[in-house]
């Protein structure tokens, strides 16, 4: 049996098993290794299909019926029952959000068109011919003040606005990092969208104050863009998801806030030196917010997401809807996957009512 096919075998197969059951760590980090070994399966199960049949087929043609040959199969059939378990368990993220939906703010989630071929051939192309990217435009004086505008080419008029924030434990993560799918999706659908850098390795109060210029900024050139500025919705993934939540609770003017496998505990730099975060500034006025979070996220984990949507709850006047989907890891919008065009389609609905209401 060829060394080669083992060794790949081998490591489809551990990759596998950290997609389907990895295990939790007790508290949230910024990084461990059962994220980085299953993420990708996780989300992208027909890859690792294609793999494995790429890997067994030159020993599966040859020696047909020998011990060896029999061998092969079993080596090759775990973990591709492994992935296609995976790939079943991502249709359960739909009905998740559509409960969420449904008794938060009592919206009817759609149901739009499968890409199925992006999916399963063109997972990172997020390009679409009707959306036209501005690039690094600088709302702020600092070198990593820049963001990208998506818009329709069919020049939008009072399209409502949607900025989102990305990603990174406030230390790394690029405005090219997440959501990328839904920025160009919800673009061709009229509305006008926005990820922007943001000052990272710095006090959260540097940070926040980006995300007020970035804010500012889109209101600012709001005519030129065939926006309407009066009420934006703040989103993001991650540290990302702690500047929208702290952003739509302490600006009146945030229509809805919307928290992708976000973190929402205490950071460093706040003001006065105490730690940050959004728990500070709950307030019975503050706007609805879709939280979505995955029950197999070993970055942040689910009990801390829910643990702020039921304070919020609590608190607010508002919905929270919050959805926490089976057997989802974090970064789950980083490109197409059968779980993201639900959370897609989701985020579409809640953004839309958000802004009517």
């Amino acid at each position: 049996m060829p060394i080669g096919f083992v060794t790949s075998i081998a490591l489809l197969a551990l990759c596998t098993f950290a997609a389907l059951r990895p295990p939790m760590p007790r508290h949230s980090s910024r990084s461990n290794l059962w994220f980085w070994l299953g993420y990708l399966l996780n989300e992208q199960p027909f890859l690792g299909l294609a793999l494995v049949a790429l890997s067994a087929f030159p020993a599966l043609t040859t020696g047909v019926g020998t011990p060896v040959w029999w061998l092969t199969v079993a080596l090759t059939a775990a973990p591709a029952c492994g992935l296609a378990a995976i790939a079943v368990r991502t249709r359960s993220a739909r009905g998740v959000l559509e409960a969420a939906l449904a008794a938060g703010p009592g919206i009817r989630m759609p149901h739009s068109r499968l890409p199925l071929l992006r999916i399963l051939l063109l997972p990172l192309v997020s390009w679409r011919p009707g959306v036209r990217r501005i690039r690094d435009r600088r709302y702020g004086d600092a070198r990593t003040q820049r963001l990208d505008v998506y818009v329709s080419r069919s020049r939008p008029h009072g399209a409502p606005i949607l900025l989102y924030l990305h990603g990174g434990g406030f230390v790394m993560g690029s405005k090219l990092l997440g959501a990328r799918p839904l920025l160009y999706r919800l673009a061709d659908h009229g509305w006008v969208c926005a990820s922007a850098n943001y000052r990272l390795r710095t006090a959260y109060t540097d940070s926040l104050a980006d995300v007020r210029q970035a804010i500012a900024w889109l209101r600012e050139h709001a005519e030129e863009l065939g926006a309407d500025p009066s009420r934006p919705v703040v989103a993001g993934g991650s540290a990302g998801a702690h500047l929208a939540a702290t952003i739509a609770l302490t600006d009146a003017s945030i229509a809805g806030a919307i928290g992708l496998y976000g973190y929402y505990g205490p950071t460093a730099g706040g003001a006065s030196g105490a730690p940050a975060t959004p728990h500070a500034h709950l307030h019975a006025d503050a706007p609805p917010f879709l939280i979505v979070h995955g029950t197999l996220d070993t970055l942040v984990l689910t009990a801390d997401a829910h643990h702020f949507a039921d304070e919020l709850a609590h608190a607010s006047g508002a919905p929270v809807a919050f959805a926490e989907l089976p057997g989802t890891q974090h970064n789950f919008d980083f490109f197409h996957s059968l779980r993201f065009h639900a959370v897609a389609d989701a985020v579409e609905a809640f953004a839309v009512w958000a802004v009517r209401r």
